[in-house]
Parts: C-alpha cells; sequence; structure tokens
C-alpha cells in the first residue's frame, strides 16, 4: 500500500474519488474544490448502490436490482455478497459462456459507480477503494484487480477503519490544521460493522500523524447475518407449522432476505415488526420483537465485543484510555450495538447526525486520494493553494493486520511450525533478524519458506514465497548458523533476506502483492467488463 511514501504515485487524466466497495452496499465520493469530501449519488440519487448483481442476459448486467426482482430469476444468475470470496481461487461462476471470478463481478459494482458517477462530475480515472484491515494480502490484490477491471488506475487500497478516522478527525475540525505543540493526541476506537465484514482499530491521532495501535477483525461477519438469523427464524417456525421448509427454494430465500433486512431496519425504531410470508399456498404471520431478535443474535455481538478486547488487550490500553468510540457502517444503527458497546466499555458511542455510518468510509476514501493527489499530482490541481497545503501535510502510520512467519522446525516435536518473524500490530516499515540452525549433517540448501498469518500449523496459513541458499559447503555440521532477514516496508513489500554464515552463501527474495488472477487474466477481464453494458 502507498502509505505516503517517497515512491510518486501514478496518476491518468480525470478526477480521482474514494471508494467504499462494500458486501450490501458500494459508494463513491470525492472531495469538492472546497475540500469536502462528498458521496456522488447514482442515477437514482441514492449515495449508496446495493451490491447485489444479476446477470441477466448476453452483454447485459443489472447491479442493484430490487431483490423481488431477483427473486424472479434463476438463482444462478443472482450475486450477492461477493467481497466475502474475494481472492479465493475456487469461486467459479458461469456466464455467457465465460467462466467468472469474484474480481469480475466486483468489477461490475465498480463500473456501475464509475459510470453513474461520471455523469455527474465528470470521466474518473483515478481511485483509492478500501477493504477491511482484516484482508489478507490476496484479496487486497483481488481489490486491486477488480479496480484495474473495471477501467480504473487504483492508486492506493486503503483500510476501512483508516479511512473513518480521517472522516472523524475532518468531521471535527481536526484534520491537517495547525495546532499547538501541547495538542493532545487523541485515541479513537473505530468500531466498524458493515454488511459483511468486522473491525475493530485502534487509532492515536494529532491533526497531521495517524498512527494506528492495533486492529483485528473478521471477514465473515456482518449485518447479514443478522438477517439470517431472522429468516432461520422464519422459515423455522414456518416448517414446524406447516412441515416445509421455504429454505430449499432460492427464490423465496431472496424475497425473504428482502423481508428480513427491512424487518432489521424496522426494529431500529420500534420495538416489534410483524413478518408475513407465504410459501407454496401457506402463509403466516409473525411478530418479531426487539428482545427476541436481540436473544437470536446476542453471540454475533458477542463477537465484536470479543474482538474489540483483544485489540484493547494488544495496545496495552484501558476503555478509559479512550477519548472516543466510533461506529462506523451501516449495522451499527441497531440498537444493541451502541447499548451493548456503552455497557461493556463504560464508553457512550461518538454519535452525530452529520458523521453518517452509512458514508464514513467512502468519505474517508475520498479524503485519502485527495491527500496522495495534493502530494503527488505533477498536474494542474482542482483544490486551492490552502486545501493542497492542508492534504500534502499530513502523514500516517499503519500496521499488519497479519502476522508474517517462516517453516520452522521444532525441535521437541519434530514438526514444521510457523515462527512468527513480524507480529501482528508491528508498526510498518519493520525489519528484523533471527537466527535459525540447519536441522541435519550435510545439509546441501536450506529452504526459507515465507507465511502470512498467526496460526501455530503452517498449512493453517497462506505461502507468500520462497528462497533457497544453495550450494552449501561439504560435511556442514548440523546446527550451523543461518540468519534470516525479514523486511516489510510501507508499499507493502516484503523482502526476505537468508544466509549461512560459515559460507557467505545467501538468497533474496523480494514478494510482491499477488492475487489469484494473472495478468493474463486480468487483462481478458478488462477488454470483457469494457464490453458489457451495465445498469
Amino acid at each position: 500500500m502507498n502509505k505516503y511514501s517517497a515512491t510518486p504515485v501514478q496518476f491518468t487524466n480525470g478526477s480521482t474519488v474514494g471508494i467504499d466497495l462494500g458486501t450490501t452496499y458500494s459508494t463513491l465520493a470525492q472531495v469538492n474544490d472546497e475540500g469536502e469530501p462528498i458521496p456522488i449519488p447514482n442515477e437514482d440519487d441514492d449515495i449508496e448502490t446495493a451490491s447485489l448483481i444479476l446477470l441477466a442476459e448476453s452483454g447485459h448486467v443489472i447491479v442493484g436490482p430490487n431483490r423481488n426482482r431477483a427473486a424472479i430469476e434463476k438463482p444462478e444468475n443472482v450475486v450477492e455478497r461477493i467481497k466475502r470470496h474475494m481472492g479465493a481461487a475456487e469461486f467459479k461462476r458461469t456466464f455467457d459462456g465465460h467462466e467468472i471470478t469474484p474480481e469480475f463481478i466486483s468489477a461490475l459494482i465498480l463500473k456501475k459507480l464509475k459510470q453513474d458517477s461520471e455523469q455527474k462530475i465528470g470521466t474518473i480515472a483515478n481511485a483509492v477503494i478500501t477493504v477491511p484491515y482484516y484482508f489478507n494480502d490476496t484479496r487486497r490484490k483481488a481489490t486491486q484487480d477488480a479496480g484495474q477491471i473495471a477501467g480504473l488506475n487504483v492508486i492506493d487500497i486503503i483500510n476501512e477503519p483508516t479511512a473513518a478516522t480521517l472522516t472523524y478527525a475532518w468531521h471535527r475540525g481536526e484534520l491537517g490544521v495547525a495546532h499547538s505543540p501541547d495538542f493532545k493526541k487523541r485515541r479513537v476506537l473505530i468500531y466498524d460493522l458493515g454488511g459483511g465484514t468486522f473491525d475493530s482499530t485502534l487509532v492515536e491521532y494529532t491533526p497531521t500523524h495517524f498512527h494506528v495501535l492495533a486492529t483485528d477483525g473478521d471477514v465473515e461477519l456482518g449485518g447479514v447475518d443478522w438477517n439470517e438469523r431472522i429468516l432461520n427464524y422464519i422459515c423455522d417456525e414456518f416448517k414446524e407449522k406447516y412441515g416445509l421448509d421455504p429454505r430449499e427454494s432460492a427464490q423465496m430465500v431472496q424475497v425473504l432476505r428482502n423481508d428480513c433486512d427491512l424487518a432489521k431496519m424496522e426494529l431500529t425504531q420500534r420495538t416489534d415488526v410483524v413478518i408475513t410470508f407465504r410459501y407454496e399456498g401457506k402463509a403466516i404471520t409473525i411478530r418479531l420483537t426487539r428482545d427476541k431478535f436481540n436473544e437470536l443474535t446476542a453471540d454475533l455481538l458477542q463477537r465484536t465485543i470479543d474482538t474489540t478486547d483483544f485489540v484493547i488487550e494488544q495496545a496495552q490500553l484501558k476503555f478509559s484510555d479512550l477519548d472516543a468510540i466510533v461506529l462506523v457502517g451501516g449495522s451499527t444503527l441497531m440498537p444493541q450495538v451502541r447499548e451493548r458497546i456503552k455497557e461493556h466499555t463504560g464508553v457512550v458511542p461518538y454519535i452525530h447526525p452529520d458523521l453518517d455510518p452509512h458514508t464514513a468510509v467512502a468519505r474517508g476514501a475520498a479524503i485519502h486520494a485527495a491527500i496522495l493527489e495534493a502530494r503527488y499530482h505533477a498536474g494542474d490541481l482542482r483544490f486551492g493553494d490552502r486545501v493542497k497545503k492542508l492534504l500534502a501535510g499530513i502523514r500516517q502510520e499503519d500496521v499488519n493486520s497479519h502476522g508474517l512467519g517462516i517453516v520452522a522446525m521444532d525441535p521437541r516435536t519434530k514438526k514444521a511450525v510457523n515462527h512468527i518473524m513480524i507480529p501482528r500490530n508491528t508498526t510498518l516499515p519493520f525489519e528484523v533478524t533471527q537466527m535459525f540452525q540447519t536441522n541435519k549433517e550435510n545439509q546441501t540448501r536450506v529452504s526459507v519458506q515465507v507465511l502470512e498469518g498467526d496460526a501455530p500449523d503452517p498449512v493453517a496459513c497462506s505461502l507468500l514465497g520462497k528462497c533457497t541458499i544453495t550450494n552449501l559447503p561439504e560435511h556442514l555440521k548440523k546446527g550451523s548458523p543461518v540468519d534470516v532477514t525479514y523486511s516489510f516496508d510501507k508499499n507493502g513489500r516484503i523482502s526476505v533476506n537468508a544466509q549461512e554464515k560459515s559460507s557467505g552463501q545467501a538468497a533474496v527474495i523480494e514478494i510482491e502483492r499477488r492475487g489469484s488472477l494473472t495478468d493474463q487474466q486480468v487483462n481478458s477481464f478488462t477488454q470483457l467488463a469494457s464490453e458489457y453494458t451495465v445498469e
């Protein structure tokens, strides 16, 4: 990730925007000429576009159709929650004679956002796209590939909580402004519960310097899981009454998901809601109370609390050390979220009508894009000197959300383990050197396997790459020292150097961000996407 590094970001001609590519809804925003981050409405004048896709017919795609419209289609033509599959090479769909991937499907959402917004602000060329902090390297690369396929020059991938922090600081009038030396650093916990993912991130900042202290999250936890609890409750009641299970019909599931989402939203304002559902000539009416809804989903909410506790522990702080807890993501509008946070932490969540949980991430992405634009764009900027100076002076420090390890041999069990070289939540850039030993007599080569992940078992981690020291001296003794250096820079590049000490033989590898698609596949999908009409 280009975090205001010394390497200039390359811009192309056209507008620069920020995009929140969400599991259930997506939003595009831009910093206007006055320095205000503004969400850009779609062609229906909505600032959010549903991340629901209908592969309608040859060369024709509908992004954000009404669920009832989607329900009458063949189930295999409806794609939703694709964000949860980003970077998954095993996920394949066939449409119009082509095998398509999550990157291509996400690109169709981005293409829709781009073409709608271009009606308002002109040609869009450059974009910052957000991802959950807990996305691993493969998922991040998949997001970057999706942007390229959609015809965007992706100038950066930014973490969603980081983007939300930028919006929070801007909202308070603290972003980039001159401040006195005695300005007290603010510590803010970003509790980000979106439609399909959850992040809890602790950030410390001044007006010109942002530093992530700790982060954790779950890419399989979000508002859709609350919806599914309502859906399963209704279906269980229906099955108990009639002996029929509506979940066996994909069309009915689509209809129910829409009804459950609406019921969830109604329960933010009311203490109960009535849901009427028909299936196979039978009907059922269920009164769902907020208390019952809370009971059905209590364990989901507790998972977010457990994650948040872990983040505070990792930072070696207490909740009383926080200046604010900021709620981001539409799912935080559920009353039980705010109540549980206040009860558990003793801190009243920061709520302000001008800080919209739905758009905070997109607006932060737009701010980040403007910072890069002000800092690196060689052409004439639309910002005035005051805004340009304000944006260009901001610095940010991130941490790695996953540990970087090496496959090593446990001397006690003689089994391969993941030995962590750079722990998660380490401020970047970072470099570390550790000594290892050869594990047998007359060893002729040493292999270094670079892992991403925190599990002790290497099989449960992602293999990022490997390098091998060869031509070791003859009769090398068991236990001969080998120095291994891991370097993780601000741009997300990982370099590994390994050297056998007695001979000086060495091997080096630099790991670039890589995804499940090859460059050739990205180019092919880019051509294919350009041929599709997106509505």
